[in-house]
């Protein structure tokens, strides 16, 4: 990198746009992982016809909702939710770790550079382009 030319504003005004945005996706993948829940819940079992409508006699243990952790499901639309949900956990946390580095890594390079350290900007950007959340989180233009 040979030479550095930023508007800090413009990159305040970005930033705000793509936190806006990470917020909504936040949202969006929150009210995924709800709607999931309520459809495992819904689906209910594999029980043939009319057994599903009777009503058991005695005391009888309350079923509890599906948990998208180690829990057996109720039936096999419920135990595909809950895979499908325990595969794609890592893709999930894996956007929202790229949009903190990237919001984060952003933030920390241009403020090294408003201060005047562009080995620490270099360095921000190194830990944003390779998510390294933690090291953003911790980073310190000085040493």
């Amino acid at each position: 990198m040979t030479a550095w030319d930023i508007q800090p504003q413009g990159v305040q005004g970005q930033l705000k746009v793509v936190g806006t945005h990470a917020e909504d996706l936040g949202e969006v993948l929150n009210t995924l992982l709800a709607d999931m829940q309520e459809a495992a819940q819904a689906a209910g079992t594999a029980v043939p016809g009319s057994q599903a409508a009777m009503r058991p006699y005695g005391p009888v243990m309350p079923q509890k909702a599906p948990s998208w952790s180690a829990q057996t499901s109720t039936g096999p639309v419920a135990a595909a939710l809950v895979e499908y949900v325990k595969k794609r956990k890592p893709d999930l946390k894996a956007m929202a770790d790229r949009c903190q580095a990237a919001v984060l890594g952003a933030a920390k390079a241009t403020n090294e550079y408003v201060e005047g350290d562009l080995e620490a900007a270099r360095n921000a950007q190194r830990a944003a382009r390779a998510v390294r959340v933690e090291a953003l989180k911790d980073f310190g233009g000085k040493k």
